[in-house]
């Protein structure tokens, strides 16, 4: 009796400390996705992820198919182990799921151009882009697909087409709930002409994402956004995009572009468009485009512009039909207009600027009427030989 008690009473202890410890267990933070939350659609080349986190590892054992993701020997690394991964196909990320693009199972993600189909990777739910390379990727060539130039050559090709050949591109949809945050990373060869949305990095949604320590480069645009709101863009190298380096738009408000180095440009360098408010750009060195370096565009309004390098633009800082705005603390320098405000924009504080080898220092012929009520003050000028300083207000 004693030694069956015994036996019962250790069963029982054993029994409790399991239960104890499957109720304390730490959930798995794995981001494998069931594989029902994994499909593909053959006839539109998009896979889908509707719940959980997912990595291109994920998909891989899930679709078990090269010609829609495989490991890129082109590398010269003949095994499985290589982190360079070869998509013929996009991704929709659904609004309950996130894709993880890092450098746990990814260094380089090559997505497959033709010349004929452009591969999207839209963003519903959340996607996690850090420290790794993305570009298009044409296997024929073995190399990027490029445009015919790099930028923008002219004005005179601006509705060429020649960038409209179909390549690749990120888009962060409007009704997108969660964040699309790209870190420490390089953007390049992506975006082209399509209408809208196909410009390379383009955020219509993704509230409170970051876009920070990055490459950007040789893409349509190096970022734009429309009616987004409340994404950092921050410590960024944007170079040689075939229009503009960032480029917000329509609505976009409360934003910040901060310690961004953005150059050589077919276009503008920073330009926000179309009823932007509330936008801090500052701190930025802006040279080299085709273009204004930073340019507050068509009814841009409550925003601020401070402390950024601008040189070696046909209007450092250019403002354009646009009011309540206030620029201060900048150095311009090499520019045929150092500041411009033009086109009855009104309300604007432009002061305490160092302003450079510029043949128009200060620029407000169109809009020096009472009505427009523009305040220019405590800028100072002055030429390369440090001659003939003088204080524009």
């Amino acid at each position: 009796m004693i030694f069956g008690f015994y036996i019962m009473l250790t069963t029982l202890v054993v029994f409790l400390s399991f239960t104890s410890a499957s109720a304390n267990a730490v959930p798995s933070t794995s981001t494998i996705s069931p594989s029902s939350c994994i499909t593909y659609d053959a006839e539109d080349r998009i896979i889908t992820i509707t719940c959980g986190a997912a990595t291109l590892s994920d998909i891989d054992k899930q679709l078990r198919d090269p010609d829609i993701l495989r490991i890129d020997h082109s590398d010269g690394i003949t095994s499985d182990n290589s982190k360079t991964w070869l998509l013929n196909a996009g991704v929709l990320v659904g609004k309950e799921a996130s894709l993880d693009i890092t450098p746990d199972d990814v260094i380089w993600l090559k997505i497959v151009a033709d010349g004929k189909i452009a591969h999207p990777i839209q963003v519903i739910g959340n996607l996690k882009v850090d420290s790794v390379k993305i570009t298009s990727w044409n296997p024929k060539k073995n190399d990027y697909l490029k445009f015919q130039y790099e930028t923008l050559p002219s004005r005179k090709y601006e509705k060429s087409g020649i960038d409209e050949v179909p390549r690749p591109y990120i888009i962060v949809e409007q009704e997108a709930k969660g964040t699309a945050n790209i870190t420490n990373s390089e953007l390049g060869y992506l975006g082209y002409a399509c209408g809208g949305g196909c410009s390379g990095l383009s955020y219509y949604g993704g509230q409170g994402s970051i876009i920070k320590g990055n490459h950007i480069h040789h893409n349509r645009f190096g970022f734009y956004s429309n009616g987004a709101s409340n994404i950092v863009l921050e410590n960024n190298l944007v170079d040689h995009n075939y229009l503009y380096g960032f480029d917000p738009h329509t609505g976009t408000h409360n934003m910040t572009i901060r310690k961004n180095t953005v150059h050589d440009h077919g276009a503008m360098g920073i330009i926000c468009s179309l009823n932007c408010y509330k936008i801090l750009i500052e701190n930025n060195t802006v040279y080299n485009s085709h273009g204004s370096g930073i340019m507050l565009s068509r009814n841009m309004s409550y925003s601020v512009a401070r402390n950024n390098y601008v040189y070696n633009e046909t209007n450092c800082i250019f403002v354009s039909q646009s009011h309540h705005n206030e620029i201060y603390n900048n150095r311009v320098a090499g520019c045929d207009d150092g500041i411009h405000l033009f086109h009855k924009s009104s309300n604007n504080i432009v002061h305490d600027n160092s302003i450079t080898d510029s043949k128009n220092p200060v620029n407000i012929d169109d809009v020096k009427a009472s009505i427009y009520r523009n305040k220019v003050y405590s800028n100072s000028v002055t030429s390369s030989d440090k001659k003939n300083e003088r204080v524009v207000s």
